[in-house]
């Protein structure tokens, strides 16, 4: 048989098994290295399969599947498995509704995990045409800093395995099921987080004048914050400044003795961001000084651009035109600012990410990730299977 034909052919068999595993782990979200129960069950999956597989992490795992042609060849693919603290809505997938308060797979990590499950069920079909080594990593982490992938990238673990080329996916609410969209170089930024403390002086709402108020002196920082991307940055690179988060304060009339603030930078290269990093606190530094109060500045490192090879990104296009037709996958023209941890993996290895049609009207799948309602039209396995079962053949 084909081996396009049998791909296709064994992705609908397993359809059924994807999606049932999907909505187990939609029932059973876990949130970042906490997927201890999560963990247990891609092993035991893994397990019935015959594929040995190697933690080193707390959590996730790495599968080793060996194909029937010996080689020295190491294709890594990618699936995260954690889920948000967060709580979900939604009468789509009400049926499959968390079960654990303050965790919710709103990202789409559940179907990303069964996907992969998925592929190690068609791979082990396929075992006589396959080529070397495929490393199915299953990793921990995505959504909380520092990462899951830099964690098991620092174990040392996958450059021992001498890997050749890496892919990961993401479910994509704005693209339908049956396209998938990538690009080669920058594909996502880079996420850094701040967190402030402005300290003022307590006081009486009444007699503002004996106090020092930080509300306005955050409230002053928060607008001037606005223009460092208008006025700091050229206007040439891509920044985004948020403040995502203000506490302060514990009743109508009282001054409080302090704000705290938390945001985030999202940009495509380092000195973009050690720009605004700069800039952040010199504004912070001024205000309250300025004012006669003080402040505490952080600013964490979060993820490096997501930076996709040449190579690897075109095996990616063409394997799905090959599979589903020209017009199945779309060269995106412009990054987009979330941050993915992936990139770790492709400071070390050749690799590509790509985004994998996941929204339709019909299904009510089309809310951005991290909304409560966020869904996943399950066609999605329909493509992302196949796609990701055939790049390993291809190279």
């Amino acid at each position: 048989m084909e081996l396009k034909s049998k791909i296709l052919e064994l992705s609908e068999k397993y359809l059924p098994y994807m999606i049932e595993t999907r909505r187990y782990l939609h029932q059973h979200p876990e949130v970042s290295y906490k997927e201890f129960e999560t963990t247990k069950f891609i092993k035991r999956e893994l397990e019935g399969l015959g594929i040995p597989y190697e933690s080193p992490l707390e959590t996730g795992c790495v599968g080793i599947f060996k194909g029937g042609i010996k080689s020295d060849r190491v294709i890594a693919l990618r699936a995260d498995i954690d889920a948000l603290a967060m709580d979900e809505e939604g009468e789509a997938k009400s049926e499959f509704f968390s079960k654990n308060p303050g965790a919710a797979h709103c990202c789409g990590h559940d179907a990303h995990t069964s996907n992969l499950l998925g592929v190690a069920n068609i791979l082990s079909e396929m075992k006589d045409e396959i080529e070397g080594t495929v490393l199915l990593i299953f990793q921990p982490g995505e959504e909380k800093l520092p990462g899951g992938a830099r964690l098991l990238c620092e174990t040392g673990f996958l450059q021992k395995q001498k890997i050749d080329a890496i892919y990961g996916l993401h479910t994509s609410p704005t693209d339908v099921p049956g396209t998938i969209a990538t690009k080669t170089g920058p594909l996502m930024g880079s996420p850094d987080e701040f967190e402030i403390e402005i300290f003022g002086k307590g006081g009486h709402a009444a007699r503002p004048h004996e106090a020092i108020d930080p509300i306005v002196l955050a409230s002053q920082f928060i607008l001037a914050a606005q223009t460092i991307v208008s006025r700091s940055v050229d206007p040439t690179d891509s920044a985004v400044v948020t403040v995502g988060k203000i506490q302060a304060g514990t009743a109508h009339n009282i001054i409080p003795e302090s704000v705290q603030l938390l945001g985030t930078v999202r940009t495509l290269s380092k000195d973009t961001a050690n720009l605004i990093a700069s800039k952040l606190e010199d504004l912070v530094r001024g205000i309250t000084e300025a004012a006669g109060g003080s402040y505490t500045f952080a600013f964490n490192r979060g993820y490096p651009v997501v930076t996709n090879t040449k190579l690897e990104t075109e095996n990616v296009l063409n394997t799905m035109r090959a599979l589903f037709g020209e017009k199945s996958a779309i060269e995106q023209e412009k990054p987009i600012m979330a941050g993915e941890d992936f990139s770790f993996y492709q400071e070390l290895f050749p690799g590509a990410f790509f985004f994998v049609g996941s929204g339709a009207p019909e299904t009510d799948s089309q809310y951005v990730w991290h909304h409560p309602k966020y869904n996943v039209d399950e066609r999605f396995f329909e493509y992302a299977a196949p796609l990701m079962a055939a790049m390993v053949l291809n190279g």
